[in-house]
């Protein structure tokens, strides 16, 4: 595919950007012309890729509230302003009902959910104040509707991205913000990379009618898409990029 210039003076902040999913996100806005500004936890590695995608790297430690409203500032700042919101980081925990501690669960919301009530918060008040309206993405998983053995705090945690987008939509549309979630089944990254095993990998892909796991590209077109003026009345939506394993 040929880069474009759909986000052309669009300023976008991803969040997890440093790798996987939310490192082909960066770099496919960047590529259609967008100003991005990558926040992650992997100073290195957001550091390298944010340079070679000419854009901007704010450190962040997504489960510390204070962390995450000095970072928003930063890349706003950065940016002069901000168009759209990836939340893309996410954390995964394994574990059962029975053997999930409270501890463990607070961690993984703290990451994957209340991160993302404060990246919202900073953003879509600098989308009221600028008058422009603007898109955030959220990235939730094929959990939270298909719940997952072992995932308990994971699957949750999605569950409640979910609802987050839905009520955000409600509430910040008549400012011209739209707000959606994107749902992915099985995605090689490097989540998860040290217990899959070929076996696995082989299993998950025959459950998709289409033979094969999801890919970063797949996930970030889709981001793409729904931050474009071709969703632009799309808002309030779970959409599912699973490879039809899950159909509603």
């Amino acid at each position: 595919m040929s880069a474009g210039a759909r986000f052309e003076g669009c300023r976008v902040v991803v969040t997890g950007a440093a790798r996987g999913i939310g490192a082909r996100i960066a770099e496919r806005f960047a590529a259609e012309g967008a100003d991005v500004a990558i926040l992650d936890r992997l100073c290195a590695q957001g550091e390298a890729h944010a340079a070679a995608i000419g854009g901007t790297f704010v450190e962040v430690d997504l489960s510390d509230v204070r962390s995450t409203q000095a970072a928003m500032d930063a890349a706003i700042t950065s940016l002069r302003g901000i168009d759209v919101l990836v939340n893309n980081a996410g954390t995964l925990r394994f574990g059962t009902v029975l053997e999930t501690s409270p501890q463990e669960w607070d961690e993984v919301f703290a990451v994957n959910t209340r991160s993302m009530l404060v990246t919202i918060q900073a953003a879509a008040r600098t989308m009221i104040d600028a008058g422009r309206g603007g898109a955030i993405v959220n990235l939730a998983s094929m959990a939270a509707k298909a719940g997952g053995g072992g995932q308990v705090s994971y699957a949750a945690s999605k569950s409640a991205v979910v609802a987050l987008t839905r009520v955000a939509a409600l509430e910040l549309g008549e400012h011209g913000i739209r707000v959606n979630a994107m749902c992915p089944g099985y995605v090689l990254t490097e989540m998860g990379a040290d217990t899959r095993t070929e076996e696995k990998v082989a299993l998950w892909s025959s459950y998709s009618p289409l033979g094969r796991l999801g890919t970063p590209d797949d996930v970030a077109g889709l981001a793409l898409f729904l931050a474009s003026p071709d969703g632009q009345y799309l808002t309030g939506q779970a959409v599912n990029i699973t490879g039809g394993m899950v159909m509603h």
